[in-house]
């Protein structure tokens, strides 16, 4: 008998080489689905440059702080505020608020305030990730954000009214 005739009968050997040509293809596969499927994954890695195209989606906004009464004199108390907002991104720097609670929203009067929906708005991603958001409505509501890469989370501090220092975070919901 012969080495090689020995090597083909072998069942051991036969199912390791088996194994080998599998995992093979299936790495193949695999490279081929990331490059063909995910092109903005494989070309830029995790952490892509942001730009306003990252919000996109619904994300639910809860964010605690606090607040006083407009125009108050320096010294006037600061009371609790909280929001629990629903904000949809729209990719394009539009953003809409189709649902809005929020408690003690004027100050020391206890209320809590659940219109129909908030007011739509505006935001910019910078390359950075950081970047604003801004509300139509009165009291002209803006924040700072920082976006996560990918979108999942946009942490947010306000930066007006000057009467509000509230800070939360609005996740990505699937």
């Amino acid at each position: 008998m012969n080495s090689s005739s020995t090597k083909a009968a072998n069942p051991v050997a036969i199912a390791q080489h088996a194994s080998r040509r599998r995992t093979a293809r299936i790495a193949g596969c695999l490279a081929s689905l990331a490059l063909a499927c995910l092109p903005g994954l494989a070309a830029a890695g995790p952490f892509a440059a942001c730009s306003n195209r990252v919000l996109n989606g619904r994300y639910v906004f809860t964010a605690s702080g606090f607040t006083r009464a407009p125009a108050s004199a320096p010294g006037t108390p600061w009371v609790p505020k909280a929001i629990l907002e629903v904000l949809q991104f729209n990719g394009n720097g539009s953003v809409s608020t189709p649902s809005l609670t929020v408690a003690n929203p004027f100050g020391d009067f206890g209320a809590i305030l659940q219109p129909p929906a908030g007011a739509a708005g505006e935001y910019t991603v910078n390359a950075d990730c950081t970047g604003t958001l801004h509300f139509m409505d009165a009291n002209n509501v803006t924040y700072a954000i920082y976006v996560e890469p990918f979108g999942l989370e946009v942490h947010m501090i306000q930066t007006n009214p000057s009467n509000n220092v509230l800070e939360g975070s609005a996740k990505r919901q699937w």
